[in-house]
């Protein structure tokens, strides 16, 4: 039977760094996702695009891989003044940027390829991944992390798992697979505090 879960996962950090080296450091998939446990690698499969290998399990402890092709996108935030609405981005001198810049946005995006990953014979899929990461410089030298993720999976279920209800399955996946990325998401931000000297959850 195939199974459709999504996790969520979201919280704020306050990053004990620089607003600029913390989004260089955060801007690095492969090096955050390092810190995520049930992340076996990051691959680039193009500008800007990376492939995850997941491996997660089923509410029966169960293994499966999940592959998830992402974009990354970043925008930077301006807050120009009245006196500088009128002028094309383009035309923003650097000391300009650095003077206006309220903060940054990271996204991934799913990422389509034409290739078809999947084998759920080896109990491998493909899922679809998106976050949002909002970076905002605090006084003190301080950055604060606002990250919201969501995962959107499909699956085959174990042949010995298919005894149970539909929709108790789903329950509990959706809970299951929720609850592993809230804990890898902040596991993650926790061990990434070693490069920071502190990152405080809010």
């Amino acid at each position: 039977m195939e199974m459709e879960a999504t996790g969520k996962s979201r919280g704020q950090w306050v990053f004990h760094g620089e607003f600029d080296r913390t989004v260089n450091y955060l801007s690095d998939q492969k090096k955050i996702l390092g810190f995520n446990p049930f992340c076996h690698s990051v691959e680039p499969i193009g500008q800007n695009a990376y492939r995850w290998l997941f491996r997660v399990t089923d509410p029966q402890n169960n293994p499966f891989d999940v592959i998830f092709n992402v974009r990354q996108e970043d925008e930077l935030l301006l807050e120009l003044p009245e006196t500088a609405e009128g002028i094309n981005v383009e035309e923003l001198t650097e000391e300009m940027i650095s003077q206006y810049t309220v903060g940054r946005k990271i996204t991934w995006r799913h990422h389509p390829l034409e290739e078809n990953i999947e084998n759920p014979e080896k109990y491998l899929f493909e899922g679809k991944a998106s976050a949002d990461m909002l970076l905002l410089p605090l006084a003190g030298g301080k950055t604060k992390v606002d990250f919201d993720l969501k995962i959107d999976v499909k699956f085959i279920l174990y042949p010995a798992f298919r005894i149970i209800p539909e929709g108790i399955i789903r329950a509990m996946t959706n809970a299951g697979m929720s609850l592993i990325m809230q804990t890898a998401t902040n596991k993650m931000f926790q061990s990434i505090s070693n490069d920071f000297g502190t990152v405080r959850q809010m």
